[in-house]
């Protein structure tokens, strides 16, 4: 499909696969807004903002006709979509999202970056009961089992299936060419 076709686009996966980084670049060549729905969920000392505000910024980022949203959250999904003609789906292993995540947490937690509403991902929240490497786990099942349910559910949706970095640098180059 070419990309003058793909306007509203979704990008999930596990955490850590890298659906914040390609989001941002598709839109970019887009030239269309990025939105990231962490940045729109969470709030101070990592809180979760009142669903209703959540859902009212999510509708209120995704007036424009064209748009990059990257993030899993069922809370929206009602309202993102039905909207999107593309969802892209990082499936990776989880090697390879184990091995991204710690990169990006480590980097994350080294040099203090600063999140969403002023958050930080700490050492102790590295090895928490909450911890992201343990929600990988987790999430990464239940991922491999829901989206083909709800891609037959969503069957609007434009399907793009990326299983390794390689196979998703490949279709970044051939669906949204560096002009």
């Amino acid at each position: 499909m070419a990309s003058s076709k793909m306007r509203r686009i979704i990008v999930v996966g596990t955490c850590g696969s890298g659906k914040t980084t390609l989001a941002a670049e598709v839109a970019r060549r887009l030239q269309a807004p990025h939105i990231e729905l962490d940045a729109l969920h969470w709030g101070p000392n990592w809180t979760p903002v009142d669903l209703k505000v959540f859902r009212a910024n999510t509708e209120e980022a995704l007036k424009s006709d064209s748009w990059a949203v990257d993030g899993n959250y069922s809370k929206v999904r009602d309202i993102v979509w039905p909207r999107a003609d593309t969802v892209v789906w990082l499936r990776y292993s989880l090697f390879v999202i184990y091995w991204q995540l710690m990169r990006r947490t480590l980097r994350r937690v080294w040099c203090k970056e600063v999140l969403w509403s002023g958050n930080r991902e700490e050492w102790h929240n590295v090895f928490a009961r909450d911890s992201l490497f343990l929600w990988a786990i987790t999430s990464n099942r239940k991922h491999r089992r829901r989206y083909p349910l709800l891609f037959e559910e969503y069957d609007h949706l434009k399907v793009v299936v990326l299983n390794s970095p390689r196979e998703m640098r490949q279709w970044l180059r051939e669906t949204f060419p560096e002009k």
